[in-house]
């Protein structure tokens, strides 16, 4: 038995987030979590068992969350200093899940009790079950904050396929209980460990998905990185010298149909009509979407971020944070509005309140975003229909496709300069695991990186690594027939939670 505690649950919860990229450590987080689970087991009450576990998860987020400092280095009314305690206060919050977790997980052993007071496969099932559920819980109570689920450790091995199934809370259990087995393995109970193992290996063979596999004969889709990042946005040539190195890095039309995809909102110039004129300083959206017509080819397209603008009569009420189709006659097609906003990010909560503290959200701008109605898919004339999930929409597990019109692939711009050195991998690891549960090729756009696409198994087809500016272009990879967890969604990992449950007393109830 370890003699503190306290301190061992905080080392292990830090070195736990190792397991994410960049540093991509995943048998690291195993055994971290198999060290919470005798820590768990061994805790003398529920509430000594909560707070083992409250401890270790503010080390795992304050350690994973750290690029969310980087976002207060680009806010003036906010000093940079603030973002660490930022860190820290929403590690203190985040670390109540699995607290949670491992209190459920403490109370069933004390509840349903075995013939032995040893840790079991019930007790391993149990807690895997009560993190699937407080992971859930995590991505959904107020806004949620889904970042890093434990299952996305797995988006390196071929395992991170079985999300296809029963999607990523579900894939989170599972790691639960590897850990789990590792720690039956150090009770000297090899049975599970073994049939794990096993397990593991088989599914690795039979889900690797290989290498992709470019289609030449379907239409291209070129993803465009300026690496300008939020350094200047203040200043009046920003918006020409960001177009201009969008319209550079867009290259020239040929013989293959080109859909061309920009950033996150880096069109900085209005492009929609019927504004009041006063809002259309930097120039008329004809110009703009001329400019952007300009580049395409007869049966190219453009899919391009920026903000729409909503008025009540005269006066401003809003933003949107916008992504628009254009043909090569500038002309505007769909438009799909961001629905998920980050809060502080993209709006103040309690305006009125937290304003006259001299509080502002992190992005730029006098007005807050509105956000929209939800998923929506848009049609994209000659590459089919298109899916839009902007910037950390991508992160929410089951929420960003419209189920009556399922799209053939999702575009994914993201403004990643916000989000120091790890927030992007980590932002594409998810967005790889998104691939994956829908079955649907994403096509990634950031300022500064990573860029990418990426096909319908989550495997990265092509790439613009971080800090670099350039373009990558290939051909648009097919989605898949519709999983299992596009079909049903995160009732799966509910189903997958009870059936652990019931599992678990069985098991206990039949050890009497």
């Amino acid at each position: 038995m370890l003699t503190r505690p306290l301190l061992t649950a905080l080392i292990a919860g830090f070195l736990s987030a190792t397991g994410f990229a960049p540093l991509d450590l995943w048998p690291v987080t195993l055994i971290c979590l198999a060290v919470l689970l005798h820590l768990t087991w061994h805790a003398p009450s529920t509430k000594s068992a909560l707070l083992r576990g409250w401890v270790f998860g503010v080390g795992h987020f304050t350690l994973g969350n750290n690029w969310i400092q980087h976002a207060f280095d680009f806010q003036d009314k906010m000093p940079p200093v603030l973002g660490y305690f930022a860190v820290l206060l929403l590690a203190l919050y985040l670390a109540v899940y699995p607290a949670v977790a491992m209190g459920l997980a403490w109370r069933f052993t004390r509840l349903v009790k075995a013939r032995w007071n040893e840790p079991d496969l019930g007790f391993v099932l149990a807690a895997a079950a009560a993190w699937i559920v407080t992971e859930y819980l995590r991505g959904t109570l107020f806004t949620g904050y889904p970042w890093n689920p434990m299952g996305v450790i797995w988006v390196p091995t071929p395992i991170a396929q079985l999300a296809a199934f029963a999607g990523t809370y579900a894939l989170s259990g599972l790691t639960l209980f590897v850990a789990g087995a590792l720690y039956l393995a150090t009770q000297h109970q090899y049975r599970v460990p073994l049939a794990t193992a096993a397990l593991l290996l088989v599914s690795g063979f039979a889900l690797n998905p290989g290498q992709p596999v470019e289609d030449m004969t379907r239409p291209h889709v070129r993803v465009v990185q300026p690496n300008i990042g939020q350094e200047g946005v203040d200043q009046p040539d920003y918006a020409p010298r960001v177009l201009n190195k969008l319209a550079e890095w867009s290259g020239a039309p040929g013989a293959v149909p080109r859909l061309v995809v920009w950033p996150e909102g880096m069109v900085n110039y209005l492009i929609e009509d019927g504004y009041p004129r006063a809002y259309y300083r930097q120039g008329d959206p004809r110009w703009v979407r001329g400019r952007i017509g300009g580049l395409l080819g007869p049966r190219d397209r453009a899919m391009v971020g920026g903000n729409a603008l909503f008025f009540d009569g005269e006066k401003l009420t809003g933003a949107g944070n916008s992504v628009w189709t254009v043909d090569p006659a500038g002309m505007l097609g769909q438009r799909y509005d961001k629905a998920h906003l980050v809060p502080y990010g993209e709006y103040l909560p309690m305006r009125t309140l937290l304003a006259p503290l001299g509080l502002a959200r992190l992005v730029m701008g006098d007005v807050d975003f509105i956000p929209g109605p939800g998923p929506k898919t848009l049609d994209v004339d000659g590459f089919g229909k298109a899916g839009v999930a902007v910037c950390y929409e991508i992160i929410f597990s089951g929420e960003i496709i419209d189920q009556r019109n399922r799209p053939d692939f999702l575009f994914n711009p993201s403004n990643d300069a916000w989000f120091g050195s790890w927030g992007p991998v980590q932002h594409l690891a998810q967005a790889r695991l998104r691939a994956i549960e829908e079955g649907l090729p994403i096509l990634r756009a950031t300022p500064t990186g990573v860029s990418a696409i990426i096909d319908a198994h989550g495997r990265l087809v092509g790439t613009v690594p971080a800090g670099q500016e350039g373009a990558v272009e290939a051909p648009l990879p097919a989605p898949l027939p519709p999983t299992l967890f596009s079909r049903l969604g995160n009732w799966l990992a509910l189903v997958v939670a009870l059936a652990s449950v019931v599992l678990a007393i069985a098991i206990r109830r039949f050890a009497r």
